[in-house]
């Protein structure tokens, strides 16, 4: 089974932590974020991995060398010469994650308890071109969701903006729900990346390609029953909170 995990982040807002090291090699419990997830994900059944690196690459190529890549398959997705934001490093990382059978893909600064396998499994179910973890929580830009937690389009609260087609989707009952940072993605997904790429260059966000596609491809809300924690650690004031669940795995 195929991951890609994102480590390319600048980590701006954990400086001054972040200023000889990636975001990815920040410690929590004693580790790298970078080791949990990696740990995380290779628990679940992924053991052939991809690592994007910009920010200082070479710290992740060496701490892989020195685990040993933590005997799993892994490729290393080079952004040190130009940083391609999501959509676009998935799209750099092709060659490892094309074939005929979904990926997952995770953030670094993510940490949760959710059942990766599980949530792989509801993807391969649903035969979506990708499904999203999605989350009741409060933030300014939501993801919309219909009945079937098919995505219909995005919305910011504070603006009032709605796409893809605002007059479609005003006055519709539809679930308003905050993006995760963790996906599940068919390869299908990679020639209408190709398209957007060449429509928008080569560094570009993942979720402004969802909100283009959710009207011609299904594009899956996942947010499971079972309750679960979650952390988004790219920011200092959770690195406490990361520091006490990732202590008592």
């Amino acid at each position: 089974m195929k991951a890609l995990i994102f480590a390319a982040g600048l980590g701006t807002r954990l400086r001054p932590l972040t200023n000889d090291r990636p975001k990815a090699m920040v410690e929590i419990a004693g580790k790298p974020l970078l080791q949990h997830v990696i740990e995380r994900v290779a628990a679940a059944g992924f053991d052939d991995i991809t690592i994007n690196i910009h920010h200082f690459g070479q710290t992740i190529i060496d701490f892989l060398e020195q685990k040993s890549n933590f005997g799993l398959d892994i490729h290393i997705s080079d952004e040190r010469s130009l940083l391609l934001d999501t959509g676009g490093g998935i799209l750099k990382a092709r060659q490892w994650l094309d074939g005929d059978e979904p990926f997952l893909v995770h953030n670094t600064d993510i940490i949760s308890t959710l059942d990766l396998r599980a949530f792989y499994d509801y993807h391969v179910q649903h035969d979506a071109m990708a499904t999203i973890l999605v989350k009741e929580r409060k933030t300014q830009r939501y993801l919309l969701f219909d009945e079937n937690d098919r995505m219909c389009g995005w919305t910011n609260k504070a603006t009032g903006e709605i796409k893809p087609d605002a007059e479609k989707l005003v006055g519709k009952q539809l679930n308003e729900l905050a993006f995760g940072g963790l996906h599940v993605i068919s390869p299908s997904i990679f020639p209408h990346l190709e398209r957007f790429r060449r429509a928008q260059g080569d560094k570009f966000s993942i979720i402004p390609f969802y909100i283009d596609e959710c009207k011609h491809h299904l594009i899956h809300g996942y947010h499971p029953v079972t309750d679960y924690q979650w952390l988004d650690v790219g920011k200092p004031e959770t690195l406490v909170q990361a520091q006490q669940l990732l202590g008592n795995d």
